[in-house]
């Protein structure tokens, strides 16, 4: 028997995800749980074969990294209405084996979840090919760390102080960063940094900021626009287009 751990706080998709696994032999959903805590504790007391993430605001880069060591003998799947390039990208890179969307019909669903639970990786095309499209620049654990307390919205003063490092020091680490990144100033960074860290929904708040506690990003992934060379041609064709009988598009 599967067994499924699922967090959501919504109780109508708890509920609608029970009703599809019933008619789908082979499957046991353990009770749900409402909280990131309530995931943990329950993590901490058994383990599950498949965690079922729903993406709430509370799901961020620090707490897939969390569940990563965590959830050492379980698989990750994100159940998501959508989600960004940037935080797939560093979802996959954490581990994470299969990006759900909710909108599927119930068969695709339960197919993903046998799919990832039998060892295979759930990713849409449409979201891989995004990654494609993307530009991902490598950071030093400083540097990611840097990223990430700017996100939050710290200052420079408070950077300093939770990295133990001097106000200067973080100057000249932001400048770097700038051109590395190729960013105009700190507020278009941080933007970047939110899409890599959270879901875009009321970033959580980081509580524990001592410097080798702060979840540092490795990388940061930019989605960038094709350059004007890279753009593919418009199709050209010998005669005009005419509408096929009976094909809906």
């Amino acid at each position: 028997m599967t067994q499924i751990l699922l967090y959501s706080d919504e109780p109508i998709l708890s509920k609608g995800l029970e009703s599809v696994l019933r008619q789908a032999p082979g499957f046991e959903l353990l009770p749900p749980c409402a909280t990131i805590a309530a995931l943990m504790e329950q993590v901490a007391q058994q383990t599950p074969d498949l965690v079922l993430m729903d993406l709430t605001s509370e799901v961020t880069f620090g707490v897939l990294t969390e569940m990563k060591h965590s959830l050492s003998h379980s698989k990750i799947v994100l159940w998501v209405n959508t989600i960004s390039t940037e935080l797939a990208f560093q979802a996959m890179g954490l581990g994470v084996r299969g990006i759900l969307r909710k909108t599927l019909p119930a068969d695709l669903q339960v197919k993903c979840l046998q799919k990832v639970h039998a060892g295979e990786l759930w990713f849409e095309k449409a979201l891989t090919d995004s990654f494609l499209c993307a530009r991902r620049v490598a950071l030093t654990q400083r540097e990611g760390q840097l990223v990430s307390l700017l996100s939050q919205g710290l200052k420079n003063k408070e950077i300093a102080t939770t990295l133990m490092i001097s106000e200067g020091t973080v100057k000249v680490y932001l400048s770097r960063l700038f051109q590395k990144v190729g960013v105009k100033d700190r507020f278009e960074l941080a933007l970047f940094g939110l899409k890599n860290l959270t879901t875009g929904q009321l970033p959580s708040m980081d509580k524990d900021r001592r410097s080798g506690a702060v979840q540092g990003l490795r990388s940061i992934v930019l989605e960038r626009p094709l350059d004007k060379q890279e753009r593919p041609a418009p199709p050209r064709f010998s005669s005009p287009l005419r509408p096929i009988a009976g094909r809906q598009f």
